[in-house]
């Protein structure tokens, strides 16, 4: 069986998390900036309990150790365990019986967007033939779903519709990318507060890639709302970067393009993918004194971040 786990805390290092997990079980895959996957088959027998029974081990020890409390979802592939983790309230765990008539009725009414590989443009096309939830697709003949889709990515997403998902948890995978996220204390409908909540990703991102002295090629945005349901946005950039004014302004740019109005939103998430080291990064020359003024104080506010911590310097407009 395998766990998907949502730690809900932005105090706690990621590694440090993982490292209590594995404790229990070595076969862990990080999913940044705050999941994992969890390979728990071996240690269903050497600890002599069920999925779910380690699922609240490690809760436990997850809330005594660094007082994280996290969200668990139980299933027999990632794809079931994830979607059992969105659908259970915080600070809980929700499992899916490893039986097919269980796992056709958990899935059976979940919109088609819920699987993954299934964006906004594929849902609308399913959709429009009728195929609008996960359990309408699983039905559907596997000719109709590749006419549709494609040759493969049909059979994929009917295997995926009924529940099967072959992709394994891989230990130490090597993450490509690098995210942070910002939850709301309440569904956020400021759009002022959602740009102040853009800015200080970008900050964190930003700092974070300089750290490591890698560059990105890309920005994903991914907001999500009271329904918990996502919108998901990404936008090459014009050349790798780490620059914090860069992946602001590509922030700002992705979350406009949205064309929000109104929004009830709970959160919202910025990934940096496509890492490179940074010294095989080029930076075209711009011979503006205002961008070389930024990157010389953006050196010396890393280097104060480095010695006194990392509120040690933020933007102005964060400090409000």
């Amino acid at each position: 069986m395998i766990l998907y786990v949502r730690f809900h805390t932005t105090e706690v290092a990621l590694p440090a998390l993982i490292g209590l997990i594995e404790d229990i079980t070595p076969t862990v895959q990080a999913l940044p900036p705050d999941g994992a996957l969890v390979d728990v088959r071996g240690a269903e027998r050497y600890f002599g309990q069920d999925a779910a029974g380690l699922a609240a081990l490690l809760r436990v020890r997850a809330l005594a150790h660094y007082g994280a409390d996290c969200t668990i979802g139980v299933g027999a592939n990632p794809l079931l365990a994830r979607i059992a983790a969105q659908d259970a309230p915080p600070g809980t765990t929700l499992a899916v019986p490893d039986e097919p008539d269980a796992v056709a009725a958990f899935l059976g009414d979940k919109p088609a967007a819920a699987l993954y590989g299934v964006g906004p443009a594929t849902a609308r096309t399913l959709s429009s033939y009728g195929l609008d939830s996960i359990g309408k697709v699983a039905a559907a003949p596997l000719a109709t779903l590749q006419r549709i889709v494609g040759a493969r990515a049909g059979r994929e997403l009917q295997e995926r519709a009924r529940g099967i998902d072959r992709t394994p948890v891989v230990r130490n995978a090597v993450s490509r990318s690098l995210a942070a996220e910002r939850r709301f204390d309440r569904d956020e409908l400021d759009p002022v507060r959602h740009r102040r909540a853009l800015l200080s990703l970008a900050e964190e991102v930003g700092v974070r890639l300089r750290g490591e002295e890698q560059v990105c090629r890309s920005l994903t945005l991914t907001v999500r709302y009271a329904d918990r349901s996502t919108t998901t946005r990404t936008k090459a950039l014009v050349e790798p970067t780490a620059h914090s004014a860069a992946l602001t302004a590509a922030a700002y740019g992705l979350h406009a393009s949205l064309g929000l109005q109104r929004a009830r939103v709970r959160s919202i998430a910025l990934r940096a993918e496509g890492l490179t080291p940074a010294e095989r990064a080029a930076h075209q020359l711009t011979f503006d004194p205002a961008d070389d003024r930024a990157r010389r104080i953006e050196a010396v506010a890393d280097r104060a971040r480095a010695r006194f911590g990392p509120g040690a310097v933020i933007p102005g407009s964060l400090a409000a």
